[in-house]
């Protein structure tokens, strides 16, 4: 029997996000820009709620090219607030532009938004070594100085909390509880990304 961490439940959408995503690292552009911005949409809401949506916001924001998403007009974005699909919620979906724009000049100032974000993490996975759903925090030092140096360059929907759910789901740390089988299989690929940028 395969035991896994505890959140996934029965739910085969999150199950499976569970075993072939989740805490495997992220090193390029969009897709970092994807997650960020989808943990940003979670806010008050559950993951779950995100992730059978997620099809839906890539089709309606260029599939988080950010430099395509920078360039979308108000009323583009007006008219998805329409849609069911999405969350309909102005802040946030303006968010999503707001990001981008500020993901762009992120990208001019360390040649990725890459080198940037695992910068925090000097370039490398951490290993949470959590036994136990008890010892899985919501937020830490870590996600703090992203969050706050997120928030000092113009990104939306950052808080530590958004960004510690953040550096979990891109593997920038392995918070898989030792006792789940994709803990060993993570920690036993860990890499260095190609490209690592100065501490922000």
């Amino acid at each position: 029997m395969t035991t896994r961490c505890w959140w996934p439940g029965t739910d085969p959408d999150y199950i499976e996000y569970h075993d072939r995503e989740w805490g495997v690292p992220v090193y390029e552009d969009r897709k970092l820009f994807e997650c960020l911005c989808l943990e940003g949409q979670q806010a008050g809401l559950s993951w779950i709620t995100i992730l059978k949506k997620r099809a839906r916001y890539r089709a309606c924001f260029r599939h988080f090219d950010f430099d395509r998403v920078a360039r979308m007009q108000d009323r583009t974005l007006e008219r998805l607030l329409l849609d069911r699909g999405l969350v309909r919620n102005r802040l946030k979906l303006y968010a999503i532009r707001s990001n981008a724009q500020a993901c762009r000049a992120v990208q001019s100032e360390f040649g990725s938004f890459s080198a940037y974000i695992w910068s925090f993490v000097g370039g490398c996975p951490i290993d949470g070594k959590r036994r136990s759903r008890e010892n899985v925090p919501a937020s830490a030092a870590l996600s703090d100085a992203m969050s706050k140096d997120l928030k000092r360059r113009g990104f939306k929907f950052v808080g530590s909390k958004i960004c510690y759910a953040f550096m979990q789901a891109t593997g920038m740390i392995n918070d898989h509880t030792r006792n789940c089988f994709r803990y060993t299989q993570l920690n036993d690929q860990r890499t260095l990304p190609t490209e690592k940028g100065p501490k922000p």
